[in-house]
């Protein structure tokens, strides 16, 4: 079941320690996009996450892996001026290691953020690298996440119960 739990949990992106994550050596933010950078109906990036993101590029590189299809995904990396993958077909780990190799990265220095336990989660803590969710940034999903969501709530009920799940903590 710990394969679900993420290192760290926060309310958005916005939240994230970015600082913490490159004491801990993290060079590489892989975010998913729906409902992660976007909601599902954002066709561009909204002007607030824009920002966000040009101003982690000062200090990391910004990638981003999603299970959608590229061209959903290439308005945003047009947008936001970075690379990424389509398909990545998490929770698999498909994608990430096509970043991985691609950037010639060590998996200690990435770290994925996204709104699902059971795809982005699941790939980042199975890719065994570091990983963040943070809440999702609209109700509106695509149909499958809908069975994803139901799954999500009886995982989070699971560690609540234990008290290892809380907003703002850091897991080892």
């Amino acid at each position: 079941m710990n394969y679900f739990k993420p290192k760290i949990y926060q309310a958005s992106i916005f939240d994230i320690p970015y600082a913490r994550l490159k004491e801990l050596g993290i060079t590489c933010l892989v975010f998913d996009l729906d409902n992660t950078l976007g909601s599902i109906d954002h066709k561009k990036c909204p002007r607030k996450v824009r920002q966000l993101i040009f101003d982690l590029k000062e200090e990391f590189l910004v990638l981003i892996c999603s299970n959608n299809t590229k061209g959903r995904i290439r308005p945003y990396l047009e947008d936001l001026g970075i690379g990424g993958v389509s398909f990545s077909m998490k929770p698999s780990t498909i994608g990430l290691r096509k970043i991985r190799k691609f950037y010639h990265l060590k998996k200690n220095e990435m770290c994925l953020i996204g709104d699902q336990m059971v795809t982005d989660i699941l790939a980042g803590n199975r890719f065994h690298i570091m990983t963040v969710l943070v809440d999702p940034m609209a109700e509106k999903d695509l149909k499958i996440t809908g069975i994803n969501r139901e799954l999500e709530k009886k995982i989070i009920k699971h560690y609540q119960k234990r008290g290892v799940f809380e907003r703002g903590k850091y897991y080892e």
